[in-house]
């Protein structure tokens, strides 16, 4: 019956796109990969906002992004890829939803322990605790979702990103006009190109933007900064 889908879903489409968009695609596809827009925002924390980071020192600033990328990068990139080689998933780009049972549960694991490491140390910007909060309930409400459908990653991660900078704009800190504007073309251009890689259809699409920002609105609230 999921392969059934699949065929659904490309057939949906009578729009064949060439090279050039094909490939814009990929390439936006992959920039902006879910596993790096939590790397995205820390760099703005910590190098663009005004005050989140204010008084880290510079070799703190790079312990913090390398935290980052171990705990909400590679470990759930690896796991991914012992996955594929014990034969748990067929394909790592998690082509169906059985695929992607395992790597959201995993995901979630790592998203809640990153969560939990930065929030019992009260120096790190409460900010920042409830974005890592908001990608926890994310990954959670995904797995969930996959089970009625292909929810897109992609559109959970940016949708999240939206999320996150509203809320910022909401604070006194920083002016976020044009972050948000540059989010919101980034949400655009992603969320298109995996319309024309054919990889989901507008429900997969709309339904991972709501998660993600919805997330993030709980996040906030639960965090409390």
């Amino acid at each position: 019956m999921e392969n059934n889908k699949e065929i659904s879903r490309e057939n949906s489409s009578t729009i064949n796109f060439g090279f050039p968009a094909k490939a814009f695609a990929y390439l936006n596809s992959y920039l902006f990969h879910p596993l790096f827009v939590p790397l995205y925002i820390i760099l703005f924390l910590l190098y663009v906002h005004p005050s989140a980071f204010t008084g880290f020192s510079d070799a703190t600033k790079v312990r913090v992004i390398f935290i980052v990328i171990i705990n909400l990068l590679f470990f759930p990139l690896i796991s991914v890829l012992l996955l594929k080689a014990v034969g748990f998933i067929d394909s790592i780009y998690l082509k169906n939803q059985k695929d992607r049972i395992i790597p959201y549960i995993a995901s979630g694991i790592f998203f809640f322990w990153a969560y939990h490491v930065f929030k019992e140390q009260t120096q790190y910007p409460e900010v920042w605790v409830s974005y890592l909060l908001g990608l926890f309930l994310a990954s959670s409400a995904a797995l969930i979702a996959n089970i009625y459908f292909k929810v897109s990653m992609h559109a959970v991660g940016v949708g999240g990103w939206i999320g996150f900078f509203y809320l910022l704009s909401n604070t006194q800190d920083v002016m976020m006009t044009w972050p948000l504007v540059a989010v919101l073309l980034i949400t655009g251009m992603v969320c298109t190109s995996r319309m024309i890689l054919k990889a989901h259809d507008a429900v997969d699409i709309y339904g991972g933007l709501v998660i993600g920002v919805l997330t993030q609105l709980a996040g906030w609230y639960f965090n409390a900064p």
